[in-house]
């Protein structure tokens, strides 16, 4: 079996790009967290409902930020391979 430092970097490319997903657990626990903790504090002041949803929904969007940039970064070391020379 000849292995050539093409198929090496694909490899690896592809082992990183795995890694790279695994960012999208974190987003996930914390906005199950936040949205946990969101509909306690509606549940506890029904009238400041509008505010509390804003304000965790606004922390949602910026937590998830980080998975969309893991995703991205798998998508480019999988099919745009940019250590692969021509």
């Amino acid at each position: 079996m000849n292995i050539t430092g093409e198929d090496l970097i694909k490899a690896c490319s592809a082992i990183g790009a795995g890694l790279a997903v695994i960012a999208g657990i974190g987003p996930g626990i914390g906005q199950g967290i936040a949205a946990g903790h969101g509909a306690a504090a509606v549940g506890r002041n029904p009238g400041a409902q509008g505010q509390i949803m804003s304000t965790m929904l606004l922390g949602q969007a910026v937590a998830e930020t980080t998975g969309l940039y893991g995703l991205v970064i798998a998508l480019l070391l999988l099919f745009v391979q940019p250590l692969v020379g021509k």
